[in-house]
């Protein structure tokens, strides 16, 4: 990791309470307020209301705990949930655990700079410059002592989401193996922009065995210009297989080809969304096999012959998932990370049995993929994706907007310690 300076612990500055939104204390002396955009229950719903710029205490972290300074912060949807309150209402479900603090500061994605580390830590120091990969656990758990999938763990959980102290204040807390060396060559808000997608991406590619991405592939790719969407078509191109996106109109299509597409499919040219009619339902069902059908046909026409996705990468869900299992090939692969459209999906089942078919859930990144996949940003592999640079108090209308379905260029990043999109490049 980029060290400034080898300090280990750091100091409680005495003289000054909180630093303005762009402006950093000396390193490793820690303010003990911060600003933050913070959710309370009492704001839940859209989230341009549920967030609101608050200055709480920064916080505190225990052994094996790395405080952060945040320079730029990533958005993704799971905050969008978490201003809901819904499907999971995460403040009231910390403090049934025991954690005192009545509100949620979010954010899953983050590049800054080390101002403190717990006892333990010993790989990380005060001026380290890190992204961080967002899976949290108990190293204790005994499924990971085991040596099982740390995410697979019962105490598994999303950093900025199902824990507090995110990337949307000044000070992050996280686990010290979480901590990450940022690439050189990147700014603080491209280095913020894809580490949760891109993570999560290359689980989903690389993380269930018979069934990872390999050379001559072809992967079907949902939402291919979007941050997710932009990370698997890389991944799927370093791995030697051939992505198609699925986008909403032809700009977006013509983005997501920068980004190693072969090709894109509008869906806005098919009607068939959702779920099909019953099956008793002869008329419906002819319909509906029709329109997935074309959906199909054009996949053949971008792939160059009658071949049938070897594995479809999906995260909208209720819409999607129907057509998906459908055109996936036999022995093929819908591996789901979301559910951005609902959680109610149907899936046809004479088609996913005896097409022997596999519907896999996947959630977040264990520790080795989170390194597998950041090598790749350092050796300039991989792109960021990132779109959208926006100041932090915007971090509301962001999450609104997405929430909305407003469809954007790659991935939407704050600046919190950062004052311009360029600053950090080495």
């Amino acid at each position: 990791m980029t060290t400034t300076q080898p300090v280990r612990r750091s100091v409680t500055d005495p003289n000054a309470d909180i630093y303005d939104i762009g402006t950093l204390p000396p390193l490793g002396v820690v303010p003990r307020r911060m600003h933050a955009q913070v959710i309370r229950p009492q704001r839940y719903g859209d989230a341009a209301q549920a967030f609101a710029h608050e200055v709480v205490d920064t916080p505190t972290i225990g052994r094996g705990e790395v405080l952060v300074a945040v320079m730029a912060a990533g958005v993704n949807y799971n905050n969008v949930w978490a201003a809901r309150g819904y499907p999971v209402d995460q403040v009231a479900t910390r403090q049934r655990r025991g954690e005192p603090e009545d509100f949620h500061i979010g954010g899953s994605d983050a590049a800054g700079i080390v101002y403190a580390v717990g006892d333990g830590v010993d790989d990380v120091s005060i001026g380290d410059q890190v992204v961080i990969h967002p899976g949290v656990w108990d190293v204790e758990d005994p499924w990971i002592t085991g040596g099982g999938d740390q995410m697979l763990a019962p105490s598994a959980k999303i950093w900025g989401y199902d824990t507090n102290y995110g990337s949307f204040g000044q000070f992050a807390r996280v686990q010290a193996h979480q901590v990450l060396p940022k690439a050189a060559h990147l700014s603080w808000a491209e280095a913020a922009a894809p580490t949760l997608v891109g993570t999560t991406a290359y689980r989903m590619l690389h993380g269930w065995a018979g069934n990872t991405v390999t050379d001559g592939d072809l992967v079907l790719v949902w939402g291919g210009s979007g941050g997710l969407g932009t990370q698997a078509c890389q991944l799927v191109r370093e791995a030697g297989g051939r992505a198609i996106a699925v986008v909403s109109d032809d700009e977006r299509g013509r983005y997501a080809m920068k980004f190693g597409a072969i090709g894109y499919i509008n869906r806005r040219r098919f009607d068939h969304w959702g779920i099909p009619p019953l099956v008793d339902d002869a008329a419906g069902q002819k319909a509906w096999t029709a329109g997935v059908r074309a959906f199909g046909k054009a996949i053949w026409d971008i792939a160059g012959s009658r071949e049938d996705p070897a594995i479809v990468f999906e995260h909208p869900g209720a819409a999607t998932v129907p057509t998906s299992g459908f055109v996936c090939r036999p022995g093929g692969m819908v591996v789901i990370c979301a559910g951005t459209t609902g959680f109610d999906a149907m899936v046809d089942l004479r088609y996913h049995w005896t097409r022997q078919k596999r519907f896999q859930g996947s959630h977040g990144t264990n520790d080795a993929q989170a390194i597998a996949y950041n090598r790749l940003v350092l050796e300039r592999k991989i792109n960021p994706g990132l779109g959208r640079v926006l100041p932090m108090s915007d971090i509301g209308l962001s999450h609104a907007q997405m929430g909305r379905g407003e469809e954007v260029f790659g991935n939407t990043v704050h600046l919190v310690g950062a004052t311009s999109p360029d600053q950090g490049r080495v």
